[in-house]
């Protein structure tokens, strides 16, 4: 594009007219929730005892964004690959904060296709920000353990709050490939008994949405294995292992992607045999048509020749012979074909 680097540039669509910022404080005692808080609420924040998540639902505000980010002293380079949805999952340690990048996944029933949303996540020392392309998310339950006091997430640390929202959206992963799997093994089911010309397509849809579903966990693994290996200050050596049961889990998306892959790839083979076998079929009955109607058509032909020297013709009962010679060569053969299971 020809910008120096670490120039913010929004890449994406706009799914927003606004950017709302949210605002979530609490500690062991206290909860304090805020919607549409300004960039100098968020600031203050930052240095306070207890652990404040800030969500920033909209990203094509650049300076808003940039605004934002000097208040909490993130490089240009961070706030250009947070402005940038098509970034791949990556995860990248500075001396005040990490910064994570994975993308959120929703398996829509009714379009039948997978919504990919980009994250960003900032983890500082006492505090989280998440930011999202639109105000939809899938914390629902993250929110809903610090509101009551479920867990222990409101007892720990801004670490352990950045592990509880990724492993939300990893959770998500794992019923985005469930909904696909239940949809390909009923499609398996169809296609064994009745396949279409249109089910190539289908076939090429589902494989789409693995593809966008690889492309967001096999990244996203390397993130997790990384922050379960960092020495970051950030990172207290109690929350490791909750990082490497995170890691087990994308471990677990990826072995359950490669399995719907294989079950769509043996898929493609079958509708090609049914297909085959629809048309063997086809083709298996024209040919039992035409073999019962070959030696018939002979005799009318024989009879159908205008030579005047022709002794059947004359014979009065021929035509009623004929018939009855024509119809017992017909079942015959189909009694034939019978006793050789050919029909």
């Amino acid at each position: 594009m020809g910008l120096a680097p670490g120039t913010a540039v929004f890449i994406g669509e706009r799914k927003r007219q606004s950017i709302r910022i949210d605002l979530l404080e609490f500690d062991a005692a206290v909860v304090h929730e805020a919607h549409d808080v300004s960039v100098d609420d968020c600031a203050v924040h930052r240095g306070t005892a207890t652990v404040s998540w800030i969500q920033v639902n909209g990203i094509h505000d650049i300076a808003l964004i940039e605004a934002l980010a000097s208040r909490f002293g993130l490089h240009p380079m961070t706030i250009e690959d947070i402005v940038n949805t098509s970034q791949r999952p990556k995860c990248e340690e500075l001396p005040d904060y990490c910064f994570v990048a994975l993308k959120m996944l929703a398996y829509s029933r009714a379009s039948r296709s997978i919504g990919a949303e980009h994250v960003s996540l900032i983890l500082g020392p006492n505090y989280v920000i998440s930011f999202l392309e639109d105000e939809g998310d899938v914390f629902d339950s993250v929110r809903l353990r610090i509101r009551k006091g479920l867990g222990r997430v409101r007892s720990m640390g801004a670490d352990y709050l950045a592990f509880c929202l990724m492993d939300a959206v990893v959770d998500h992963y794992f019923l985005a490939v469930e909904q696909i799997g239940d949809e390909i093994e009923l499609f398996d089911e169809r296609i064994l008994i009745a396949p279409r010309h249109g089910d190539i397509q289908e076939i090429h849809h589902y494989k789409s949405d693995l593809i966008k579903l690889r492309k967001a966990v096999w990244p996203l693994r390397d993130v997790v294995a990384a922050i379960s290996k960092s020495e970051s200050s950030l990172l207290r050596p109690d929350i490791i292992i909750f990082w490497r049961d995170l890691y087990d889990h994308t471990i677990q998306v990826i072995d359950m992607v490669e399995t719907s892959r294989d079950v769509l790839a043996s898929l493609h083979d079958t509708y090609l045999s049914g297909l085959s076998n629809r048309m063997n079929e086809v083709m298996k009955v024209l040919t039992i048509i035409s073999t019962i109607f070959i030696p018939l058509t002979f005799i009318v032909g024989v009879y159908g020749m205008n030579f005047k020297n022709m002794p059947e013709l004359e014979w009065q009962p021929g035509y009623f012979v004929v018939w009855v010679v024509m119809v017992a060569i017909a079942i015959g053969l189909f009694a034939y074909f019978r006793r050789r299971h050919w029909i």
